[in-house]
């Protein structure tokens, strides 16, 4: 299904921009327009599309979800074919601190966009309406926490345990809402966590690297056995590309990398990796990039386990994933280590590591 224009919200965040880095590379298949929505955030960089200034087939419109007199401006003016809705906030530890934007965002804007999506593919022409896609990018947070058995299925009950995670389950229940009410032809996946390049520094493998870099201790929570399933982002994106394509409209793909690590564990392999790679950036009073690992208190509500079942969307659609946990964490701190450019500004001017997320 060609889509001539595609509208992603928060295309400058990790996850979107590697979806419009795919969609605008010509083995993508999508050959049309890409219309980028972010507002800019702390997290959102347009440095990370810089490559694509002046194509003509990539438009940035800095602007806010929530604000439906521009979203529906960009309706009208580009009319997209679909939807890829990614703008949200989306970092456990800052949702502890302050709730109050999770809420707005991802619920609150959700709920704009939804309404403006609504509005606007109610006066296409019946084929156009019905090729129409919203894909909703959610996570596999909203299902709570695994015991040490099991993995998170499409029919797994929800039951969310931050303020992020909750945000994020009432923003998919307005999407099925709007599907089957409306009859908007909404589709919904649940991700398992992300890692890889253009990846904001708050989170664990890209603050564990750089930490490493500058010589910083590295934080490990409670124990670090809490355990996460990992999947590398550009198959990510590609899974999201297919999924608004072939997806079938009101119903949900998980999708995991089948790639469960302890936080330990993923501390552990990035330290070897730099201990290989970057030996001559160790402190001077280190054996070995392992020595700067700290634990300390475990977060507020810290979920044990998460784990994904995505059989559904190999089955159903043939997605696999092309790489494994060993190949994309050398990828990714290859990608750090060659690419000071983008993070090294955060660092020094958005976020330089601190904790967050102390309750």
């Amino acid at each position: 299904m060609p889509f001539d224009c595609v509208l992603v919200t928060g295309g400058c965040g990790f996850i979107g921009s590697n979806l419009v880095r795919h969609l605008l590379r010509p083995e993508s298949g999508h050959a049309g327009k890409v219309v980028n929505l972010d507002m800019l955030t702390y997290a959102g960089n347009p440095a990370t599309l810089a490559e694509f200034a002046g194509n003509p087939r990539y438009h940035f419109v800095q602007g806010d979800i929530g604000d439906a007199a521009l979203v529906a401006e960009l309706l009208r003016e580009h009319r997209p074919g679909a939807v890829m809705h990614l703008a949200a906030e989306s970092h456990v530890d800052r949702s502890i601190d302050g709730p109050a934007a999770f809420v707005q965002t991802n619920i609150v804007g959700t709920y704009n966009l939804l309404e403006c999506v609504r509005q606007y593919t109610a006066e296409l022409p019946e084929a156009q309406r019905q090729a129409f896609r919203f894909l909703h990018i959610s996570t596999d947070e909203v299902y709570g926490s695994l015991g040490p058995e099991g993995l998170f299925t499409e029919a797994t009950p929800y039951d969310p345990r931050s303020p992020y995670s909750a945000s994020k389950a009432a923003s998919d229940h307005l999407v099925l809402a709007w599907h089957h009410t409306y009859k908007l032809p909404t589709v919904i996946t649940n991700c398992s966590n992300n890692y890889g390049p253009f990846h904001f520094p708050e989170k664990l493998i890209p603050l564990v690297i750089l930490n490493c870099l500058d010589g910083k201790s590295l934080p490990i929570y409670g124990k670090g056995d809490n355990i996460r399933d990992w999947l590398y982002v550009e198959d990510h994106a590609k899974a999201l590309w297919l999924v608004v394509n072939q997806g079938v409209p009101g119903e949900t793909y998980n999708v995991g990398g089948n790639n469960e690590r302890t936080n330990l564990q993923i501390v552990e392999a990035i330290c070897d990796l730099l201990d290989e790679l970057a030996p001559e950036r160790r402190r001077e009073d280190l054996r070995s990039y392992r020595e700067l690992m700290t634990f300390v208190a475990d977060r507020p509500g810290h979920d044990k386990r998460y784990a994904i079942d995505a059989s559904k969307l190999k089955d159903e659609l043939g997605w696999r994933p092309a790489e494994n946990f060993d190949t994309g964490i050398r990828k990714t701190v290859r990608w750090y280590l060659d690419n000071a450019w983008w993070w090294r500004p955060i660092r020094e001017g958005k976020y330089s590591g601190e904790r967050l997320g102390r309750g």
